[in-house]
């Protein structure tokens, strides 16, 4: 029908049915029978030829308001389409532990408004149970947390880096190639609070050590930073202590403890395209991300 009332508006428009036919790029023939089509579907006779061309029949005149709303909604709706799969707006809303904010999102970002300035961000910082909850709630639209850490929703897995251990410099262990978990189990421990799930506290767990924790931080340069001050040990994965000059002696893990990201979100149908792009872009730029 979109096409018939197209055609009724440029006839009504223009006066005739052979120049809407031409502006249109139909044949008058093609016009004729759009308009006999629109007729038969309505039940409605539309239009008459009078000495002044072709005009609306009084039946014509009150449904043709209705018409020309409807063809103005369609306008707007096929506007705000393209502006969406164009980008020319949208926010992208992201629930990020520190790392992932300091290390992976500015560069992304960057890379993304290069293609879409009009896009804004929200950036959440927190741990896997807070950015689980803004998931839930909607504060945001999608977040990073380990694909191990309970949540509720399917996790995918984006990349995975290793864990190292962080001494204090002169540590007795610092004179180790590697550090295995049974050397750390009597250090006072300092580990970053991840909410619900900790993968250092996993691979404890898993090999039936208990440890002693003296110190949990949400921010990993505070456990970094406490470790070089000599309050305890830690395990931290590679990517915080990125482009740090701590004063610390790092150790390679024997068993290697691998660090994973992942990205959860509630399901593809909610997401708004803005992250859909965004996420895209993060699995174009795996190859250059360390977790």
């Amino acid at each position: 029908m979109d096409n018939k009332l197209e055609a009724l508006q440029k006839i009504i428009e223009v006066g005739s049915f052979t120049k809407a036919a031409e502006i249109l790029g139909y044949t008058q023939s093609a016009i004729s029978q759009m308009i006999s089509s629109l007729e038969k579907e309505m039940s409605i006779k539309l239009l008459y030829r009078s000495k002044r061309g072709v005009q609306l029949t009084p039946e014509g005149e009150e449904v043709y308001p209705f018409i020309q709303k409807l063809l103005t909604q369609q306008i707007l709706l096929s506007e705000k389409v393209t502006q969406i799969n164009h980008l020319e707006s949208g926010v992208v809303r992201i629930g990020a532990y520190a790392s992932i904010s300091r290390h992976w999102l500015p560069k992304i970002i960057k890379q993304f408004q290069a293609q879409y300035p009009k896009v804004k961000f929200v950036i959440h910082q927190g741990d896997y149970t807070t950015i689980t909850q803004w998931i839930s709630n909607g504060e945001v639209d999608f977040g990073f947390i380990s694909p191990d850490a309970p949540s509720g929703y399917e996790s995918e897995l984006v990349v995975q880096g290793k864990f190292v251990a962080v001494l204090p410099k002169h540590h007795r262990l610092s004179q180790q190639v590697s550090v295995t978990l049974q050397d750390l189990q009597h250090e006072s421990l300092l580990l970053i609070e991840e909410g619900n799930f900790s993968e250092p506290l996993e691979a404890f767990r898993q090999q039936q050590l208990e440890v002693d924790v003296k110190i949990w931080a949400h921010d990993d340069d505070t456990v970094a930073m406490m470790v070089q001050e000599g309050l305890g040990v830690s395990i931290l994965p590679e990517l915080v202590l990125q482009g740090t000059n701590y004063q610390v002696d790092l150790k390679p893990l024997q068993p290697t403890l691998y660090r994973k990201v992942g990205i959860i979100k509630k399901d593809d149908n909610s997401l708004p395209i803005a992250s859909k792009y965004f996420i895209d872009l993060i699995h174009q730029n795996i190859n250059s991300l360390k977790a």
